[in-house]
């Protein structure tokens, strides 16, 4: 299995893209294959961490799955053009990445990015604002004095 990573990764000089959830940074790069990289915000690799992929054709059986390296990578061949969704899973963290190929196969590749939820957006607005008042404040109780 390894030994087939480093021969794919040879093959095409592929443009990567990333994906960011929570916790988790997963990247993919296409080749012949689509060779897909996870690793935690910290930059450690997602290593036997669990993969699920979903074709266009069957998005609610897995198509194909196994688990990631011990560099958190995972390569697959799609067989049709479409939308294919790559899970990725490991101890509560994970996401979901969904790879668009088209006609040509594996070489027609972009990325997609999932943005904070409308919770999480809210509580790091407000907890920039509350920092500010806190900020604020403490430095007017100095200037009274």
């Amino acid at each position: 299995m390894i030994i087939s990573l480093s021969l794919l990764s040879l093959v095409g000089a592929g443009e990567g893209h990333r994906a960011w959830a929570h916790g988790v940074q997963i990247e993919y790069q296409a080749t012949q294959a689509y060779e897909i990289q996870a690793a935690y915000d910290t930059g450690t690799p997602m290593a036997d961490a669990q993969v699920a992929v979903y074709s266009p054709d069957e998005p609610s059986e897995p198509w194909l799955t196994g688990t990631t390296d011990a560099q958190g990578r995972f390569v697959f061949s799609p067989t049709t053009p479409g939308n294919w969704e790559v899970q990725i899973r490991q101890a509560g963290h994970g996401d979901i990445l969904v790879i668009p190929v088209g006609d040509g196969g594996a070489g027609s590749a972009s990325g997609s990015s999932n943005s904070y939820t409308p919770l999480q957006t809210g509580l790091m607005i407000g907890s920039v604002l509350w920092g500010c008042i806190g900020t604020a404040l403490f430095f007017s109780r100095s200037i009274k004095r």
